[in-house]
């Protein structure tokens, strides 16, 4: 049986797997990436034991790869949001995105597409916008719904609210 650790290894891969391998992490990141940061968003969004949760969140705020902040004072309530270490990752999220999108995309094509904040040009699987040729980092680009997205899916959610307000 598979271990939980890779103490046995003296790898960079093996250590980043310490921190970010078991499934949900990944998807906790790519779900703060998208806008999702309070609990119960990510929670339900997810579809993730609550308990499971908390102890993914903990273990990525142990190794400072999100942060929890204040939000609301009264009562107290808290959201997360990735640190640089956590935006570091975003390279890795668009690698493994692109390469579902090439061999795993929901009916219909990719979930989500990126695009660059400054021109709107579609983001690579380099980072690179390929309307303007700038080689992107992740405070640089936006998602936005694809046409494999869900109904009930983040990005679709954030537009109808932001065309309602």
């Amino acid at each position: 049986m598979l271990g939980n650790d890779y103490e046995s290894q003296s790898c960079s891969i093996a250590g980043a797997l310490e921190v970010v391998g078991e499934r949900w992490s990944l998807l906790i990141v790519r779900d703060i990436l998208l806008g999702l940061r309070r609990f119960d968003e990510l929670q339900a969004h997810l579809g993730i034991a609550r308990n499971v949760l908390q102890t993914r969140l903990e273990r990525l705020q142990e190794h400072d790869v999100i942060e929890r902040v204040p939000y609301q004072q009264h009562p107290l309530r808290h959201e997360y949001r990735l640190t640089e270490k956590g935006l570091d990752l975003w390279p890795t999220i668009v690698a493994l995105m692109k390469w579902g999108d090439r061999y795993a995309a929901p009916e219909g094509g990719p979930a989500v597409l990126i695009e660059h904040r400054g021109c709107g040009g579609s983001v690579d699987e380099h980072r690179i916008c390929e309307r303007c040729g700038a080689k992107l980092k992740a405070r640089d680009a936006v998602g936005r719904p694809g046409p494999g997205a869900s109904p009930n899916h983040p990005l679709l959610r954030q537009a109808e609210h932001t065309q309602a307000a």
